[in-house]
């Protein structure tokens, strides 16, 4: 799988970042301990943090085994990270988005399209995301992409701001029935950039 470095939607562009960007990430979200609080890794607490992210996710993309895409709206604005990991027949997701961003549907906007591109490729069946019990607001940002919610995975993920043990995750998903491939929505463009650079958290 070799998915897009550039997708466009209505309001957002997703971009592989360049190692440049680390100080829109660490400003805009990545320090922020409310934002952090469901993810899998701490707050940075330096930028060079955030480099050092930065580089472990371009690393993963060359190695495919995992592409993360910075979130950001039409006037160049970073506000976020999402991240799509192919797993054979399916692949998973994960974002963030900066908290002044929360409510607007960015999130879901974004996901919409990733989620609508890996359906559209030959041999993948299911997308699917968790995210903590107590996180309501990404539990909706699932929903709103289609996804259908199956059950809760015990002690599934550590969440380092919430706990230092497992905690237990909703696990949503949305596959694909027909064995030939839908064709990519109208509305999801991709297009050849720059040089490739560096990813974000």
């Amino acid at each position: 799988m070799q998915p897009p470095e550039f997708i466009q939607t209505a309001r957002l562009t997703l971009r592989r970042l360049a190692l440049a960007d680390a100080e829109a990430i660490f400003t805009a979200y990545a320090q922020d301990t409310e934002v952090t609080r469901f993810l899998t890794w701490r707050p940075h607490q330096r930028i060079k943090d955030t480099r050092a992210f930065i580089r472990q996710q371009s690393a993963a993309w060359d190695a495919g085994a995992e592409f993360t895409w910075a979130i950001r709206r039409k006037d160049g604005e970073v506000i976020g990270g999402i991240a799509l990991r192919p797993q054979g027949c399916k692949v998973d997701f994960g974002y963030v988005l900066a908290r002044a961003h929360w409510g607007n549907g960015f999130a879901a906007e974004a996901l919409q399209a990733l989620v609508d591109w890996a359906l559209a490729q030959a041999g993948v069946y299911r997308a699917w995301a968790v995210c903590d019990v107590e996180n309501a607001a990404s539990a909706r940002v699932l929903e709103k992409v289609g996804m259908t919610r199956e059950g809760i995975l015990r002690r599934w993920l550590r969440h380092p701001q919430a706990g230092d043990t497992p905690r237990d995750c909703l696990c949503y998903s949305i596959v694909r029935a027909s064995d030939r491939p839908p064709a990519p929505p109208p509305s999801t463009k991709s297009a050849a950039g720059p040089p490739q650079g560096e990813t974000a958290p």
